[in-house]
């Protein structure tokens, strides 16, 4: 899992295209992207590993999407290793959908505490053992529009710390969750979407220590104008009620939400962030991206007590995929 900070993805793999199966009208296509990875995000420092990404194109249609399926191994200069596959996949005419992820890591990490208000004095240095598994199966009810069930099932286990204030919520624990979710997804294609839009409220019931809902909603918008510039926007909303356990609560930073902010340094019930991305039209395969945002962190549902975090940077794209525009990225 590759997160925040700067993200390098150094490409010097072959592009592998090979027809799979054959029939009278058709050729059934995976593409198989090798990329070796070497970069620096503040949570890890230096890591190193490798990932394969497989799009498949089985069907050939114009009704059905492109699938994608990645495998990853990164390994850290603070001994955290990493193994992780993800999934989207549609099935004939997308009258199915299913996406997941499966994570193990072995994890020395940093905690603050819950809150906006959370110092960097605060810092607790601690190392776990982390599983996630997330399976998630939609049924289209009409185009662009599925309906879906979801389960889920994380575990932290070996939490070990040297710090003499280890707090009371730093704890070993795990939880299962079962999920209603609506999505309505129209992007041309996943990976690097340049039109359509993306809807998705996923509600969740998770039993722990303490059985609570979660509530989230990811807005995407995308827009490619004549010039070939590409404007990106995304809302996304998370809560939890009661207290789940700290692993779970809506989390800024990383590679996902509000690029920029160490990934854990803040958390809390309730988040809010609305982020922008342009990018340039692609010259010898490589591009420019602007990104930026704001994000609100509250205890509560409303927003009236929320803390309001910017974030901003300038990325490099370049295209190792040309026919489904899959690119790798530099973020500073």
């Amino acid at each position: 899992m590759i997160r925040g900070g700067i993200i390098l993805f150094l490409w010097v793999g072959a592009l592998m295209n090979s027809a799979v199966a054959k029939d009278t009208t058709r050729i059934r296509k995976i593409t198989v992207l090798p990329v070796p990875t070497i970069g620096y995000a503040p949570e890890t420092d230096f890591y190193f590993g490798a990932v394969t990404l497989f799009t498949l194109d089985l069907y050939r249609d114009s009704c059905t999407r492109t699938s994608n399926v990645d495998l990853e191994f990164n390994y850290t200069l603070r001994n955290q290793s990493i193994l992780e596959t993800s999934w989207n996949y549609f099935f004939r005419e997308e009258k199915w959908f299913t996406e997941g992820l499966i994570h193990g890591s072995e994890y020395p990490d940093l905690y603050y505490g819950i809150g906006a208000q959370t110092r960097e004095q605060d810092e607790v240095k601690f190392s776990s053992t982390r599983l996630n598994l997330q399976v998630n199966l939609y049924r289209k009810l009409k185009k662009s529009l599925f309906l879906g069930l979801g389960i889920g099932a994380t575990r932290y286990t070996n939490i070990k710390s040297d710090s003499w204030n280890l707090p009371e919520e730093l704890r070993s624990g795990s939880l299962t969750a079962v999920r209603v979710i609506l999505l309505y997804d129209s992007r041309d294609r996943i990976l690097t979407p340049r039109k359509g839009f993306y809807f998705k409220i996923n509600s969740a019931f998770n039993f722990s220590q303490q059985d609570y809902p979660k509530i989230e909603m990811d807005i995407r918008k995308y827009y490619t104008g004549k010039s070939g510039f590409t404007i990106a926007g995304r809302y996304y909303q998370s809560w939890v009620g009661n207290t789940p356990p700290f692993f779970d609560y809506p989390v800024m930073g990383g590679d996902q939400i509000a690029r920029g902010y160490f990934y854990g340094r803040f958390r809390d019930r309730a988040l809010s962030t609305i982020q922008v991305e342009m990018r340039t039209p692609q010259l010898y395969r490589t591009g420019l991206a602007l990104l930026g945002g704001i994000s609100a962190l509250s205890p509560h549902f409303s927003l009236g007590q929320a803390t309001y975090f910017p974030n901003f940077g300038i990325g490099l794209r370049f295209m190792a995929d040309k026919s489904e525009t899959t690119n790798l990225r530099i973020d500073y």
